[in-house]
This record gives C-alpha cells, sequence and structure tokens, in this order.
C-alpha cells in the first residue's frame, strides 16, 4: 500500500478515483461487448427465423410425400442482406426424408416443436450460423417415410454478421473511451477546484508572521474543512496562552526577584563595613532571612509554572492519606509557631478520587502553610479531606482574623497583597502579603498556586468566613473538584 503521508491530497484522490474511473469503465466495455454480440445475434437471428418461417408456409404433404416450393426471391434477398452464402434443409422427423444441403450440422439441444434454435457450426469447413425449427405434420407422410414432424433448418455464412457486430463493439468502445477521458478530466478539475480553498488557506497561514497567533477565517472554507480550521485556531490559542503565560512568568520573576536581591546587596555590604560583631551578626541573620524569603519565592514561582504549563496526568489518589501526610510534614512548623495542627476525616463514602497526586499535595500544602504563617500562637489550623456528594473536597479551617468579603474576591491573583481584617484576636490567617507594616512576610503567590492548580482539575477554591458569620474569627479554605471514579 502507498504511504498516504509522504503523498499530497491532490495525488491521493487521483490515486483513489483515477484506478476507479478505469475499473469502472472497463467493466462496462466488457458488458457493452456482450450485450452488443448478443444484439447483433438476435438481429441476425431473425432473419434467418423470417427464412424459417416462409420455407414452412410452403411445404407440402398432399402427395403422401414431402414437396417444398422454394421462395427463391426471398432466398436471393436473404444472401444479399446476409453477404454471403445461404443454405437450407428440409428434412422428415427420422430424416429419412430430406430437401436441400445435405449435412448441415444438427442443433446441440434435441428440438421442442414450435421453438427455434440458433447456434454456430461448420459447414464444409466454411463458418456458419444456423438456425434450426421443428413442428408436427397435419397427416403422417406415407412415401420414403412414416414421420409425422418435419424439421426446418436455415443457415448463412458469419461474413455479414460478424462486420456488422465488429463495427457495434468499436462504436461502443469508442463511445466508452471518450466518456472514460471526459470523466478523467471532470475528476481533475473537480479536485483542483475543491482543493483551491485548501491552498488559500496554506498561502494565508504560510504569509503569516511568526508571532501572529490571531484566529484563521473560515468563511471561504468547505464545511468539511472548517473542524480542521476550528482545531488549528484552538492550538494557536492554546500556544498563544502558553507564550502569555511564559512572558507572564518572565515579567514577575524579573519584578519579584529584583528587589530581594538588591536588598540581598545592600544588606551584604553593609555587613562588610560593619566593625561592630553584634551587628554584622544581625546583618547576617537578616541576610539568611532574605535568602530565605528568596528561595521560598523563587519556588513558588517554578511551581506555579508548572501548574500552568505541566501535563495533568490523573491516577487513583487517596485523599485521606494525602491530607494526612501533608500535615505531618508541617507538624514542625506548627510546633515551632505553637499552633494546634490537626486532621479529621469529613464523614461520606471512601475518598479514592482520580487526580495528580503531586499537584494536589502542592495546594494543599500551600494552605497549611499560609495558615501557619499566618494564624496567631495558641491558634488552631484542621485539615478535612473527603467526599461531599460528586465532589472531591480538601478544606482547611483556622480560628485567624479572616479576610474581608472584597479580598476573598480577588483571592488567587498573582503577587497580590490583601489587607488584613483589623480584630480583636490576632493577625489574619491564609493570607500572604499584606500592605500593613504588621503583615508577614509572603510573594503573594500560595493562593495563586493552590487556585491554577484546583482550576486545572476542573474545580474551584472558595473562601468563607468560619461558621459562615464574619464577627467570627477564622476563615476557611476549600478546594472542591468533580471526583471522578478511579480507573
Amino acid at each position: 500500500m502507498p504511504r498516504w503521508s509522504h503523498w499530497s491530497l491532490r495525488r491521493s484522490l487521483l490515486a483513489v478515483l483515477v484506478p476507479g474511473l478505469l475499473a469502472v469503465t472497463g467493466l462496462d466495455i466488457a458488458v457493452s461487448w456482450r450485450n452488443t454480440l448478443a444484439a447483433a445475434n438476435a438481429a441476425f437471428d431473425r432473419s434467418l427465423l423470417g427464412a424459417i418461417k416462409a420455407m414452412d408456409a410452403n411445404i407440402s404433404t398432399a402427395s403422401g410425400g414431402l414437396s417444398v416450393e422454394l421462395p427463391y426471391r426471398m432466398l436471393e434477398f436473404f444472401e444479399l442482406t446476409a453477404s454471403g452464402q445461404v443454405f437450407y434443409r428440409v428434412a422428415s422427423g427420422d430424416n429419412l426424408v430430406e430437401i436441400g444441403n445435405d449435412g448441415l450440422p444438427p442443433p446441440p439441444q434435441p428440438l421442442v416443436d414450435g421453438q427455434p434454435q440458433f447456434h454456430d457450426g461448420s459447414y464444409f469447413g466454411t463458418p456458419i450460423r444456423v438456425g434450426s425449427y421443428a413442428r408436427e405434420l397435419d397427416r403422417a407422410l406415407s412415401q420414403g417415410s412414416q414421420s409425422k414432424r418435419v424439421m426446418i433448418q436455415v443457415a448463412e455464412t458469419l461474413e455479414s454478421r460478424q462486420d456488422f457486430t465488429r463495427r457495434l463493439v468499436l462504436e461502443t468502445v469508442a463511445r466508452d473511451f471518450l466518456f472514460l477521458l471526459a470523466a478523467l478530466g471532470l475528476v481533475v478539475l473537480v479536485v483542483q477546484f475543491a482543493l483551491r480553498p485548501l491552498q488559500r488557506l496554506q498561502s494565508e497561514v504560510a504569509a503569516r508572521r511568526v508571532d501572529d497567533l490571531t484566529p484563521v477565517s473560515a468563511e471561504d472554507v468547505p464545511a468539511d474543512v472548517r473542524p480542521l480550521v476550528d482545531a488549528l485556531n484552538q492550538h494557536a490559542s492554546r500556544y498563544r496562552d502558553a507564550l502569555e503565560a511564559q512572558r507572564r512568568f518572565v515579567d514577575d520573576a524579573s519584578h519579584q526577584l529584583r528587589t530581594p536581591l538588591t536588598t540581598l546587596a545592600t544588606q551584604v555590604g553593609f555587613a562588610l563595613r560593619e566593625q561592630d560583631g553584634s551587628k554584622r551578626g544581625q546583618a547576617l541573620l537578616a541576610i539568611k532571612q532574605q535568602v530565605d524569603d528568596a528561595i521560598r519565592q523563587t519556588n513558588q514561582m517554578l511551581a506555579l509554572a508548572r501548574a500552568d504549563a505541566a501535563a495533568l496526568r490523573l491516577a487513583p489518589l487517596d485523599l485521606h492519606a494525602l491530607a494526612e501526610r501533608v500535615t505531618r510534614s508541617l507538624w514542625p512548623l506548627a510546633r515551632s509557631r505553637a499552633i494546634d495542627l490537626g486532621f479529621e476525616p469529613l464523614p461520606g463514602p471512601p475518598s479514592r478520587v482520580n487526580a495528580n497526586e503531586a499537584q494536589i499535595a502542592e495546594a494543599l500544602s500551600n494552605l497549611v502553610h499560609n495558615a501557619l504563617v499566618h494564624v496567631p500562637a495558641g491558634g488552631h489550623v484542621t485539615v478535612q479531606a473527603g467526599c461531599e456528594g460528586s465532589a472531591a473536597v480538601l478544606r482547611v479551617v483556622d480560628d485567624g482574623p479572616g479576610m474581608s468579603a472584597a479580598d476573598r474576591a480577588r483571592a488567587g491573583e498573582r503577587f497580590m497583597r490583601v489587607v488584613r481584617v483589623q480584630r480583636p484576636a490576632e493577625p489574619s490567617a491564609l493570607l500572604t502579603n499584606s500592605t500593613s507594616p504588621a503583615a508577614s512576610q509572603g510573594s503573594g503567590l500560595g493562593l495563586a498556586i493552590t487556585k491554577a492548580i484546583v482550576q486545572r482539575h476542573g474545580g474551584t477554591l472558595e473562601l468563607a468566613d468560619a461558621n459562615g458569620h464574619a464577627s467570627q474569627p477564622g476563615l476557611v479554605a476549600t478546594l472542591r473538584w468533580p471526583a471522578r471514579a478511579p480507573a
């Protein structure tokens, strides 16, 4: 079989249509040849039958024997139309009495009275066409034979029949050949016309600039090709989004890392100039803190880039086991800040779902880490996991001051720093950096990473006041996505 991937569409269509037309035309010629032969034989056989009927009408048995008054004018006319020789034979059923040309070949099948039979034969080496006919006599013969049956045969040579058949067949073949040429020309024109929109589409796409990712117009494209154009536009849209995410990541990285690096350079210079050992130690501690913040911010930006671009590979995941593992991994941070960190499964069916384990763990870890960083000492953070209805749920509940409704609506925007709600309790929980002087350090990326991950799973990030009352301290962050059954 040909490798279609190496062929153009035009060559592929012609490679299918042209052999198909040739095969159909060949079959038509074979059928036409057979039908033409049958029609020519039928026409000439009718002439033979006419001669047989004329002879039959002139048969007489009045004398007790078999006599025939030959229709000479008819036979002469028949010889002229046949352009050859004509032979005849009239015989009794038992062949004891016969008139005419002796030795004409008998019919291959027994004759049925009243039904003529035609067949090819040879008479003294000359090919002939023979018509045979038999019928019952009014009375039996009494002279030379006792048969009550007569058989009549008329034969002609094949020159005229063959010339006529050859001419008719050649005309039929010539007609079919002309039809074939016309069909091939029409096929080529139709293929060329049908592929013209694709050629225009190819020219339009090839003429575009490298950075031109605008959708391709499908107005002048046939309906069968529009799904291809739509798929190309969707692919270009995804590629444009990927380029935009890459550009945004580069801009964000340059913007967010420039200030920490500048501050770090200033702190290093101060430490080098400082002669007092205690002040130098304080400067080194500040440098370490700045380096730690820069490392975490860089890791978060890389995690955000992976959440935007990495392939989403789903696998069966036990939410209870995942939440418990993430909670255990953050116990050291909780103990250092004197915070009660715990895990409790949600009531309901088993919590095995299809999800990407690494990304879901990253999202939950960000929520818990933010809560531990921002909940005041002596506070409580609880991690919950399970299924609610047809949704998989991971939830982090704390008793910090919470967030305002306006800030919750904007939560998840990249590098957004919200102002914490001032409540009698302590600074807020689950927040990234605030513009308040009392805000804890952060990059504004934790909730953005979490939101990006859950959206890739087809879910949402929900933020609400604890217990549903703004007067109550605390915040509830919920990750919710469709709980597909494990494979």
